[in-house]
């Protein structure tokens, strides 16, 4: 049973932005200050992506738990650790977030048609205990997506046998003798 009136609830759901959210500002401003560029919400692209880096062909989106149903199985539409469906009014909210999901899904086949990347982050990622460690491995995947894009080459260096026993001493003798060293004070 809901405890606020239609009315309050109503105001309460008209309230929740869909731009500028405490998860987006997280990112942006991580994504910032590791040196990316994006511009916002790009009305061209399908889905408006929040994010898009342009010299990355990457979208980013940005999504609450809640809304798009994370971990929550299309099919059985059961509670997730990090969403949990209301059971008041419960035909609607599986309806919705099934729409969200598929809408999802069907957005990002169209940007990936288009040959962009795309990127979800979730909000429960971003809480305090995992946010450094999820803007890192987002900073990551960038990074590696332009690597990729601009046909970075890899090369494989021989590997040295640890410690090998020649490689020392070849040190050592250009060297010479430990009490022949300089030492600067």
């Amino acid at each position: 049973m809901d405890k606020l009136t239609t009315e309050q609830r109503h105001k309460n759901m008209a309230a929740i932005r869909s731009k500028d959210t405490k998860p987006e500002m997280i990112v942006r401003r991580g994504l910032w200050k590791r040196g990316f560029r994006y511009r916002l919400n790009h009305k061209r692209l399908p889905g408006h992506p929040d994010l898009v880096l342009r010299k990355y062909r990457t979208c980013i989106f940005i999504n609450g738990c809640f809304w798009h149903g994370h971990f929550v199985d299309s099919k059985t539409m059961e509670s997730s650790a990090c969403c949990k469906i209301p059971t008041t009014n419960q035909d609607f909210w599986v309806a919705k977030i099934r729409r969200n999901k598929e809408r999802d899904k069907e957005e990002q086949r169209k940007l990936a048609e288009m040959g962009w990347h795309c990127i979800t982050v979730w909000e429960c990622e971003l809480k305090s205990s995992k946010r450094e460690e999820t803007l890192e491995s987002l900073a990551f995947t960038l990074n590696h997506i332009w690597l990729q894009n601009h046909g970075a080459k890899t090369v494989q260096y021989p590997k040295m046998e640890e410690e090998s026993e020649n490689y020392l001493k070849a040190a050592e003798e250009e060297l010479g003798e430990p009490e022949d060293w300089y030492v600067l004070h």
